[in-house]
């Protein structure tokens, strides 16, 4: 393991070990005063969420995209806090902590003994509103984890999400579908964050008026189990409770081609994630290139 990767691993230890014992009021300024460092600092994390915000808020002047920014930043390292205390907070504390709409998607869903696809983008804090499913729903649920580097840092990630109720399964591999696919079909339910493709085979989709991939898995585990597909949406307001909302089924086509069904069910979940994001920009961590033109300047116009 390099130096780097033992620097990433014990400051994620830390975080984990140090933050989870502070009263929740410091967590939150010392995740104010981190984010407000970070963002002043100009950083490539912070200079690409800004980009990524401006295909969000085309009209946008500078002045706003850095306030739009620097919320951003914030809203980030509330999750980043969040998760670190979240094996700390008593039930009660998760239960309280979030608040979706809507929810009888779900547990109309699931009563039916169909299964259930929660499709999620990378808004507020997915780890909550999974802790929270666990915990106030009764309900556990499998998901997919990004193999990190270094493994350790993953292997982190993986007992973290475990202790909250979540089955884990490795995004590389080749066996994870098949193993969502089992989970469905004996009713179950699949959470999956899902607007950036990091199979680089994804399915190409018109995002903010741009193209860009998302992973095919959602609207294929739909089509193949049976099992409803529901967009997820997640934000935060000024309060100490997320909020959220369960987006109607994303329908399958009548017909078609696999592949144009899933074009079909990957444009709509982009639409319903589009106008989440576009609601509550700032908390939408997109600290990565997305579209394809920042992939590849190639797709751009000549």
């Amino acid at each position: 393991m390099s130096a780097r990767d033992r620097l990433t691993d014990a400051l994620y230890g830390a975080g984990w070990a140090g933050v989870r014992k502070l009263p929740e009021p410091v967590a939150v300024r010392l995740g104010q005063a981190i984010a407000d460092l970070a963002w002043r600092r100009r950083g490539k994390g912070v200079l690409r969420l800004e980009s990524n915000y401006a295909r969000v808020v085309p009209d946008a002047s500078p002045e706003r995209l850095r306030e739009l920014s620097r919320a951003g930043m914030r809203s980030y390292l509330r999750y980043w806090m969040e998760s670190f205390r979240l094996p700390a907070w008593s039930e009660e504390r998760v239960k309280g902590g979030f608040d979706p709409k809507d929810l009888h998607h779900l547990t109309d869903g699931l009563a039916s003994g169909k299964g259930v696809v929660l499709a999620l983008p990378h808004m507020a804090n997915w780890d909550l509103a999974g802790a929270w499913v666990t915990t106030k729903l009764g309900t556990r649920f499998t998901t997919v984890a990004e193999r990190l580097k270094p493994e350790t840092l993953y292997d982190r990630f993986v007992v973290y999400r475990e202790g909250l109720g979540m089955e884990v399964l490795p995004h590389s591999g080749g066996t994870a579908f098949g193993t969502l696919a089992r989970r469905l079909r004996d009713g179950g339910l699949v959470c999956l964050v899902a607007e950036r493709d990091l199979s680089k085979s994804g399915v190409e989709v018109t995002f903010f008026g741009e193209r860009t991939r998302i992973p095919a898995g959602p609207a294929l585990l739909a089509q193949q189990t049976g099992a409803l597909l529901l967009p997820v949406t997640l934000w935060y307001d000024d309060t100490a409770v997320m909020r959220g909302q369960v987006h109607p089924p994303i329908e399958v086509p009548e017909s078609g081609t696999r592949d144009e069904k899933t074009s079909v069910m990957a444009q709509a979940l982009a639409d319903v994630f589009a106008s989440g994001i576009a609601d509550h920009p700032e908390d939408w961590h997109m600290l990565q290139r997305l579209w394809l033109t920042d992939l590849d300047p190639a797709r751009g116009p000549a």
